[in-house]
């Protein structure tokens, strides 16, 4: 990764996989366990309604999965520009 346009290319992949997995995480903790907490107050997961599955256990788990989820893509993505360890 020797020119200008392919470490460009590189950091706005990388910027990219960052706010999406940003957005997920946002969507998740606030948007399910807070904002639409009304809404999921039907559902129930182990003795608890979702909404509040989602702000205690949920959002933790969607982040332990984004976590590997964004180290594959950062791995597929250094592999396609020539930057792999």
């Amino acid at each position: 990764m020797s020119d200008k346009s392919s470490s460009n290319a590189y950091w706005a992949a990388n910027l990219r996989i960052i706010g999406i997995s940003l957005a997920v995480w946002f969507f998740c903790s606030f948007g399910l366990g807070i904002i639409l907490r009304p809404a999921l107050m039907g559902i129930h997961v182990g003795g608890a309604d979702l909404g509040f599955w989602f702000a205690q256990n949920g959002s933790i788990y969607v982040f332990l999965v984004l976590i590997f989820v964004y180290a594959w893509r950062m791995n597929k993505l250094d592999r396609e520009h020539g930057v792999e360890e």
